[in-house]
């Protein structure tokens, strides 16, 4: 029995996989396209989810990347609330949950990241909240009225966005994470905790050094018990403790993973008719010389259509250097290139640990840089880091202004 085939098909219901439809309809204005997608919404961006939805700057009408409207007038079919659990690379099939099996010419992976699960006893207990997809905003808003409390699991960029976001919305909030400060693996020490104390000052309780050691619950409340014996009772529990790529499929399909679906400077998995897009795909960054998995939005938006592009003949290399940004309070930033605090960190602050740009160098190269309150100059960091000239830090002051 034959099976519906389509020039097109993209597994993922994200920011990537919108945007690949985009990519597409530029070069091939006419090959269908099939999007499955677990979720049961449109594709839709992320960041609003811990950021402006909170805060009253966008409706959730707002962030879906297409209408319906679009994809009905450019030949897309959307299987949304569907999981592909097979993919047969060679025969060029994926097979549903539903058992409808559908075949392509080329395909997609644009399945995202995974919430990592706590490892401790509880940490499956039904009232948690690994907050990722929109549903968990849903969720999480309906319960989060003022008064409230909330335990916020993890000091990264969700645990610090959603734990301001909550205490913004007057809700009692406690962080628990362990490391000396927030946002650790991405901000200096002497401006990490800086901004830790600003958390404090505006009334959550931070519990810095601490892990968790279990969770429970008593009647309606949630226990939250840390390793050095405190007991946190809660209305809410948020865990926020990073994402894995996902790539069961890929691994079943027999393509070649790592820490992340391998692609090439094309976005092609290990077999040319596959590709990877967005928080999975392990890809070449050309202007770090390095592979590189990326979870940021702006990474999505434009390797999503950098990949359908590519599906449909256009033969580009992704050279793009993303850039990601946060909001914590008064404290906003944007960032490009490899943010890490485990390299050599320079701070030219106009106002200390508020305005001003950390350059992250490696023998004397700036691989990466961060923005602070200094808005629009993205492009003026890629070009410092593209150039990859050696620099003195003094050298650097007043480099981006």
């Amino acid at each position: 029995m034959s099976v519906p085939s389509y020039p097109y098909i993209i597994v993922g219901g994200g920011l990537a996989a919108g945007s690949a439809v985009s990519g597409i309809r530029e070069v091939d204005k006419d090959g269908s396209v099939l999007v499955i997608g677990r979720e049961k919404h449109l594709p839709y961006d992320r960041p609003p989810l811990s950021k402006q939805l909170w805060f009253g700057k966008k409706t959730v009408e707002q962030i879906f990347v297409h209408d319906q409207e679009f994809y009905d007038q450019n030949g897309v079919k959307l299987a949304l609330g569907r999981e592909v659990v097979a993919v047969d690379a060679e025969q060029k099939l994926v097979t549903d949950d539903e058992g409808n099996t559908y075949g392509y010419r080329k395909l997609l992976l644009a399945t995202g990241g995974v919430p990592r699960a706590l490892s401790v006893a509880g940490g499956d207990l039904g009232g948690l909240c690994y907050y990722r997809f929109l549903d968990d905003y849903l969720k999480v808003r309906a319960e989060a009225s003022e008064g409230k409390s909330a335990v916020v699991i993890g000091g990264g960029f969700i645990g610090s966005e959603m734990a301001a976001a909550l205490n913004i919305s007057k809700l009692h909030v406690t962080m628990i994470f362990p490391s000396e400060y927030l946002c650790q693996r991405v901000f200096p020490r002497a401006l990490g905790r800086a901004i830790q104390h600003e958390y404090i000052a505006r009334g959550v309780e931070v519990l810095s050094g601490e892990e968790t050691a279990s969770l429970g619950q008593r009647g309606s409340r949630l226990l939250t018990h840390t390793a050095s014996g405190k007991e946190i009772e809660s209305d809410l529990v948020i865990v926020g403790v990073g994402v894995g790529p996902a790539v069961m499929l890929a691994e079943k399909a027999g393509l070649r993973v790592g820490d992340g679906i391998v692609v090439n400077d094309h976005l092609q998995t290990s077999h040319p008719d596959v590709y990877a897009a967005g928080d999975n795909a392990l890809f070449p960054y050309q202007a770090l010389g390095k592979d590189m998995r990326v979870e940021h939005w702006d990474n999505a938006l434009n390797q999503g259509k950098w990949a359908g592009r590519n599906m449909a003949g256009a033969a580009e290399p992704y050279g793009y250097m993303p850039y990601f940004y946060s909001d914590l309070f008064s404290f906003g930033y944007e960032a490009v290139g490899e943010v890490d605090a485990r390299l050599e960190a320079f701070a030219d602050w106009q106002k200390e640990n508020d305005t001003g740009v950390i350059y992250y160098l490696r023998d004397g190269r700036v691989r990466g840089a961060m923005m602070c309150n200094v808005w629009d100059r993205v492009e003026a960091a890629r070009e410092l880091i593209r150039s990859r000239e050696r620099f003195a830090p003094d050298d650097l002051r007043g480099a981006i202004r």
